[in-house]
C-alpha cells in the first residue's frame, strides 16, 4: 500500500468523516524513562493500572525493554533502553539524560495511517518515520511519525487490522500486580504542552494546519495569573473532541512561572501533565491516595466560598475539602478535579484526575488556587 495509490477518503456519510484528518482517539502515552521495570511497577501499585504486554530481551528486544499499561482506554507505555545500538536507542538513551523521565510520544489512533500521514506532511508537519506496516500472528499494523514540539513527537496507528496486545514484537504479560476491584480511571482527557515563550501560537497554528483541528478554548491574561506568574494556554482538540491538547507558554510575571520551571528542568518544551477521565473521583483520590500518590494542597479557605458559585455537586462540599478537590462550573455544567505533585525528582511531569459533567471546560474558576498550590511547591523547591 502507497501513500499515493488512493484518494486520502472516499466520499463520506457524515460531515465528520469528511474530515480530512479524522481521528479515532488517543492510541498511547509514551514516555522513555530510565527504568521501566520500576516505573511499570509504579503506575501498576500507584496507579491502579493493568500491565498487559511486554518487549524486551526474552522475545527478542536487544535493545530496549517496554511495558504496556492500560485502564480503560487509557494506555501507557513505558520504555528504557538496555544496551544502546542504534540511532533510536541512542535517542532515547539521550532523551532520558537530557530530560529526565518523561512523554516522547503522543499516538494518535486514525483509520488511515497512509493518508493522515500523507495530510500532515502536504500541510507542513515533518516527517520522522514514513508509513510502513508490520505484521504478526494477531494481524497487521500501520504507523507513520511526524514531530510536533520539542522532541516529542506524534505516532499514526491504524489498528484496524490488529487484534494482539499492543503492538507486533510484543507478548501479553500477566499484571505486576492485583488491580483494584474498580478502575482508577477509563481514559485520557487530555495532554498539555509546555512551549516556550512566543511559541504558543505557532504550535496552535501547527495542529490547525496538520491535523485540521478548531481550537475550543482560550486563557490569556488575567485568566492564569497570581500576583508572583503568569501564563497564557490555547486548547486545540479534534471535532470529535477525543484528541484535546491544550498549549501553555510563559508570561510575563514577578517571578518564575511553573511553565518557567518545566521548560528549565526539562530542558525544553514538552508535555507538561496528563488528565485522566474518572468517573468517580473521590473513590479514585482515595485509593490512589493510599497506594502513596502525592496530590497539590489546596487551602481550606478555597471551600469556604465554594458551593456559592459552584453550587450542588456529586461530591458534597464536605468531601471535596476533605480530600482536596477542586471544582468549577460553566454554562454547561461542571467538573471535579485535582492534580499530582510531579512523578519524579525532576518538577516536570504530573497528571491530573478529572470527573465531568457536562462541562468540556479546564477548570478556569480553580486556575488562581491551583497556581497557587503550585507555586508553593516552587518555593518549597526554591525556585519560584
Amino acid at each position: 500500500m502507497a501513500a499515493t495509490s488512493a484518494p486520502l477518503y472516499s466520499t463520506p456519510a457524515t460531515a465528520r468523516e469528511a474530515d480530512p484528518f479524522p481521528v479515532k482517539g488517543m492510541d498511547a502515552v509514551v514516555f522513555a524513562v530510565g527504568n521501566a521495570k520500576q516505573a511499570a511497577h509504579y503506575y501498576s501499585t500507584a496507579f491502579g493500572m493493568k500491565l498487559v504486554a511486554y518487549s524486551g530481551p526474552e522475545n527478542g528486544s536487544r535493545e530496549t525493554a517496554s511495558y504496556v499499561l492500560e485502564n480503560g482506554s487509557a494506555r501507557f507505555v513505558l520504555t528504557s533502553v538496555i544496551k544502546a545500538s542504534t540511532d533510536w536507542g541512542r535517542f532515547l538513551a539521550g532523551h532520558v539524560a537530557e530530560h529526565g523521565d518523561g512523554v516522547i510520544d503522543l499516538a494518535i489512533e486514525v483509520p488511515d495511517a497512509y493518508a493522515a500521514y500523507a495530510y500532515a506532511i502536504e500541510h507542513g508537519a515533518r516527517g520522522l518515520v514514513e508509513p510502513h506496516e508490520i505484521k504478526d500472528e494477531h494481524g497487521t499494523v500501520a504507523l507513520a511519525v511526524i514531530a510536533t514540539y520539542g522532541n516529542t513527537r506524534h505516532t499514526l496507528v491504524d489498528r484496524s487490522g490488529y487484534d494482539g496486545p499492543y503492538l507486533p514484537g510484543f507478548v501479553a504479560a500477566d499484571p505486576l500486580v492485583e488491580p483494584p476491584a474498580r478502575r482508577t480511571f477509563q481514559a485520557i482527557d487530555h495532554c498539555v504542552g509546555n512551549v516556550e515563550l512566543g511559541r504558543m501560537n505557532d504550535w496552535v497554528a501547527f495542529y490547525n494546519n496538520v491535523m485540521g483541528f478548531t481550537n475550543m478554548k482560550e486563557f490569556v491574561g488575567d485568566d492564569i495569573a497570581t500576583e508572583y506568574s503568569a501564563l497564557m494556554s490555547k486548547v486545540v482538540a479534534d471535532g470529535t473532541l477525543k484528541v484535546k491538547f491544550p498549549i501553555n507558554e510563559p508570561a510575563v510575571g514577578k517571578k518564575k512561572s511553573q511553565i518557567d520551571e518545566y521548560l528549565e528542568f526539562y530542558g525544553g518544551p514538552g508535555v507538561q501533565h496528563i488528565a485522566l477521565a474518572t468517573n468517580d473521583i473521590v473513590e479514585t483520590v482515595r485509593t490512589m491516595r493510599a497506594a502513596g500518590v502525592r496530590f497539590l494542597d489546596t487551602p481550606d479557605s478555597y471551600y469556604d466560598t465554594l458551593g456559592e458559585w459552584v453550587g450542588d455537586t456529586r461530591v458534597p462540599l464536605e468531601t471535596l475539602r476533605e480530600l482536596k478537590i477542586l471544582a468549577d462550573r460553566d454554562e454547561d455544567g461542571y467538573l471535579l478535579q485535582i492534580f499530582t505533585k510531579p512523578v519524579q525528582d525532576r518538577p516536570t511531569v504530573f497528571f491530573e484526575l478529572i470527573e465531568r459533567h457536562g462541562s468540556m471546560g479546564f477548570g478556569k474558576g480553580n486556575f488562581k488556587a491551583l497556581f497557587e498550590a503550585i507555586e508553593r511547591e516552587q518555593a518549597r523547591r526554591g525556585n519560584l
